[in-house]
């Protein structure tokens, strides 16, 4: 069997014309050289170099071969380039699982541009609120609120600022008031949503954990933001999925004053190996585009 690096030496050693030189830049040991050379004509039953103390040359039949061994270095050579350069390219296809709201609301607009960027890409979306399992589904990589629970996932920071905020409408308020501390709000309608396999409707607001109840729940945190809107009721959602519409005048902040709820925002994969050119792309334009979002 011809060992690679032993054809490097027999290639370099021919042309510098010396083992020595040859060894050095390979920064291996003249000895180290000289085995490899000599395992490449045992192998072959051929004398490959004629050398004396001062000098080194092929042999005929070595002339012969070094055409043979300096194409097989080079297609060697091509395929790893070839590689990197596929290894650096953003194409294929990606499968990207992200929550509801967010997803239509937000980045759909972003992944438009994003894939204009990359037209080799081929992009595949899984919109829902529910936690993918990302060692079972045949999901690339998902856009998710909070530390996965799952320490062996790998977290990529999007937006480790993100909080909640609590919302209503101005129709809302203006029939049912604004409620003066977290406690106050067992006397409202609170629009509840489903996170992971669980109601969310324990309200975090710094220490104090308050216990909400109301007339909707819904697996769509979509859902819930427009219920909001309607004049349902009181929303506790991300900053992200609201702060439009606060601008907009469509909600208004309650409880300003209060701590709020962390929720930063994560692209979440199974393991580093997940972690392509177009999942590097994608994480680097949409941290790009929430640092210009923020109000």
């Amino acid at each position: 069997m011809v060992r690679l690096d032993d054809l490097q030496v027999l290639v370099l050693a021919a042309e510098q014309g010396s083992l020595s030189a040859a060894a050095r830049e390979l920064d291996i040991t003249p000895a180290v050289a000289s085995a490899a050379v000599k395992r490449l004509e045992d192998a072959l039953g051929l004398r490959l170099l004629v050398r004396s103390t001062r000098s080194l040359r092929p042999t005929p039949e070595g002339s012969h071969y070094l055409v043979h061994a300096k194409a097989a270095l080079a297609a060697l050579q091509q395929g790893q380039q070839e590689l990197s350069r596929g290894r650096q390219q953003v194409a294929g296809e990606l499968t990207l699982s992200m929550p509801s709201d967010l997803g239509r609301n937000l980045l759909l607009g972003w992944l438009d541009a994003f894939m204009a960027r990359h037209p080799a890409l081929k992009l595949r979306l899984r919109i829902s609120d529910r936690i993918s399992d990302l060692f079972r589904q045949p999901v690339d990589v998902a856009l998710r609120y909070g530390v996965p629970e799952d320490s062996s996932l790998v977290a990529l920071p999007l937006d480790t600022s993100n909080r909640r905020l609590l919302v209503a409408s101005p129709a809302y308020i203006a029939r049912h008031g604004a409620p003066q501390s977290p406690a106050e709000l067992k006397d409202h309608n609170c629009l509840r949503f489903v996170l992971g396999d669980r109601v969310y409707e324990q309200w975090l607001f710094g220490s104090d954990k308050v216990k909400v109840s109301g007339n909707r729940v819904s697996d769509d945190a979509d859902c819930v933001r427009r219920w909001a809107i309607s004049g349902q009721g009181i929303a506790y959602k991300s900053a992200l999925d609201v702060s439009a519409d606060i601008a907009a005048g469509r909600l208004k902040p309650l409880l300003e004053g209060w701590p709020t709820e962390p929720t930063p925002l994560y692209l979440v994969c199974p393991h580093r190996l997940s972690i392509t050119p177009a999942v590097v792309a994608l994480k680097d334009f949409l941290s790009q585009q929430i640092k210009q979002y923020r109000p």
